[in-house]
């Protein structure tokens, strides 16, 4: 009662300030609730300028938060957000409006809804295109409880729809019949704009002015369900489907899958979408509410580029103005090396096809994109159908670079597997973002590649110390003979100023010294040897030797005999899982030969590691360069240790 008191007039004071959950914001009478959304879209800017994040997305869906919040009984209502980057209003709204300054800083909150970090995160996401499935199985669980006052809301994304998944669960949805509603989010974005038929399907119902017109009149019938009879909804509703079908000149995906469809409405009037969600509420049975929005709402800039200001960096929210990295003439990206490198080749090799899922941008493919866009395909977010889609250009003789990135190839394993290496095909997975990628967490580490690749047969790992090295064995993964190759490399910026040398042909499963010593030595792989060099230099009292073995497998087994005859004590670095990587391969090929030799692994330990930078998250699992020198002491500066072996 005090607190209403308190907030009695709304007109004086910042609506922001006083609403830490969702039960305050009810408090706000209904004609204030622009306001709100007017303060959680400028908190957004203002925080994000300061500390980056998915800027864009969120900004989308300021008044969709509100709206939902506004209408649902939160959190005993189920509110899923997919993959999770237009969360940031949902947080700002549920308790975390002190926190969101600290969104993937080390030690901070996630940038994506986690169920750990509140009750109002009902599903953990951070992936495409899970959102409908987690909410139709949440959805039957409150069915099977009896709670049947239990609202269940999955909102997705025009780009993630383009994931099978989605439709997995859409055609599952409508056969349960469970109290499920569907929110499509529509900006025709994705971080790139939504490529495929779904895109140019929704883009059909969104543009027939004709269709909306009656539709805007049937929904005002609808608005007064409560005025009229069950027989007369269902009328309405079939008049409904027949004008879709006969305006648009095909039948609704949504309802054919037994889903009803409602919309399109404009995803920025809170007011209406209020008044929309209420009567959502009240019918039963799964449900499609399409929203139409604009990635960047509010903001010039992330409305008017939206690709850049997915995820902008630092910028300046009173001007716009990007903060660039004041580092200049550091070396490229990764990326970026991946992006002119495969472009080069495709000019000798006129067999070269680019493939990515919905990750132009974020993977440098823009770059051929631009200059053969014939020979470069986005596929939308759908990791499985690119990996198989790739293995069918390449039995009939093209050699595809399908670039996802590691987080997201874990998507499509047993495409990998059936369709690619068990026919021996030549298909070469370029793996961007592997290792620790920093502050969006768990969800995107690329630790597990070289472990669940590891397994497979026939598949060659490469992993390059460089840029340089980055393009020769591209290079070499395309000559001729080559089965499945997967080259990982990490998110960020690479070491060299001149990496754009000649090409040079690797021989594959050929490992290399990098620096010579007598006392122990270090096998690496991957950009991560980087922090071995750093280590060495660091322990000046120690003669430390360092292997850059390039190829996880085949792996080179000559160098290895040599290496384990010559040293008492190895340690083994890689920026992948300890469990089953680098690690594992050189412990049980010391078992299998019988080597009497010491064995320090480090990588990344049997747990998930949240967010951080790269450097704080080395550090955290044990293998930036600090903690190298420190495992290179503890061999060495302690006789018994050295002694015994």
């Amino acid at each position: 009662m005090k607190r209403r008191q308190i907030i009695e007039d709304w007109s004086i004071m910042s609506m922001l300030e006083n609403i830490n959950t969702p039960a305050d914001l009810k408090e706000v009478p209904e004609d204030k609730l622009v306001e709100v959304c007017r303060e959680v879209r400028q908190k957004i800017i203002d925080d994000c300028a300061e500390n980056p994040g998915h800027l864009g997305a969120s900004l989308g869906t300021v008044e969709l938060t509100v709206a939902l919040h506004y209408v649902f009984n939160t959190p005993y209502d189920n509110v899923i957000w997919d993959v999770g980057h237009q969360s940031y209003a949902h947080k700002i709204l549920t308790g975390r409006k002190e926190q969101f300054k600290t969104k993937r800083l080390y030690g901070g909150i996630s940038g994506f809804p986690r169920r750990s970090e509140s009750e109002y995160d009902s599903f953990g996401t951070g992936h495409s295109s899970t959102s409908i499935s987690a909410a139709l199985g949440m959805a039957i669980a409150a069915k099977l409880k009896g709670e049947e006052d239990r609202q269940t809301i999955a909102i997705i994304g025009d780009g993630a729809m383009t994931g099978g998944m989605a439709f997995e669960a859409l055609n599952n949805a409508g056969v349960y019949r469970s109290n499920l509603l569907v929110i499509l989010n529509d900006n025709n974005m994705a971080i790139d704009p939504t490529v495929g038929g779904i895109s140019d399907y929704l883009l059909d119902i969104t543009t027939s002015k004709t269709y909306n017109k009656i539709k805007k009149d049937v929904w005002n019938v609808l608005g007064k369900l409560n005025r009229i009879s069950p027989g007369m909804r269902n009328f309405i509703q079939n008049i409904d489907n027949s004008v879709k079908t006969m305006l648009l000149k095909k039948s609704n995906l949504f309802e054919a899958m037994g889903l009803r469809y409602f919309g399109p409405v404009d995803g920025h009037d809170v007011e209406h979408l209020v008044k929309v969600l209420q009567d959502l509420k009240n019918i039963k049975g799964p449900k499609v509410l399409h929203c139409i929005t604009v990635k960047g709402k509010g903001f010039k800039e992330a409305e008017t580029h939206q690709t850049i200001w997915h995820a902008p960096g630092k910028f300046n929210p009173e001007t716009g103005e990007l903060i660039k990295d004041s580092q200049g003439g550091t070396p490229a990206k990764f990326q970026d090396v991946f992006g002119h490198t495969i472009l080069e080749l495709a000019q000798a090799n006129p067999k070269i096809i680019g493939i990515t899922p919905a990750m132009p941008t974020g993977c440098s493919l823009n770059i051929m994109m631009h200059e053969m866009p014939d020979r470069c395909f986005d596929v939308g977010i759908a990791e499985q159908h690119a990996v198989t889609f790739s293995a069918g250009l390449a039995t009939q003789g093209f050699i595809p670079f399908c670039n996802i990135y590691s987080s997201f190839m874990q998507r499509a394993y047993d495409q990998v597997i059936h369709d690619v290496a068990l026919q021996k095909l030549p298909v070469i997975f370029c793996l961007d973002r592997a290792g620790l990628v920093g502050s969006d967490g768990a969800t995107h580490h690329g630790a597990y590649d070289l472990a669940y690749f590891r397994c497979i047969p026939g598949i060659t790992i490469a992993a390059p110390l460089d840029e340089e090295e980055l393009r020769n064995m591209m290079y070499t993964a395309q000559l001729p003979g080559q089965g499945p190759f997967s080259i990982r490399y990490p998110r960020g910026k690479g070491f060299l100023q001149e990496w754009h040398t000649p090409f040079r042909q690797l021989e594959i499963g050929k490992g290399r010294c990098l620096i010579e010593g007598t006392e122990l030595a270090i096998i690496s792989i991957g950009a991560i040897g980087m922090e071995a060099k750093k280590a060495i230099e660091m322990v000046k009292d120690c003669s430390v030797a360092l292997y850059d073995m390039r190829f996880l497998k085949p792996i080179d087994e000559a160098l290895l005999h040599d290496i384990l005859q010559r040293f008492p004590a190895v340690i083994t670095l890689e920026d992948g899982t300890i469990e089953g990587g680098l690690g594992s391969a050189v412990a049980e090929f010391i078992a299998e030969h019988r080597y009497n030799t010491r064995l320090v692994r480090l990588g990344i330990p049997d747990k998930f590691i949240e967010h951080g930078t790269q450097a704080q998250l080395y550090a955290e699992c044990g293998y930036d360069a600090t903690s190298i020198s420190d495992a290179i002491r503890n061999l060495t500066q302690h006789p018994q240790i050295m002694e015994d072996l």
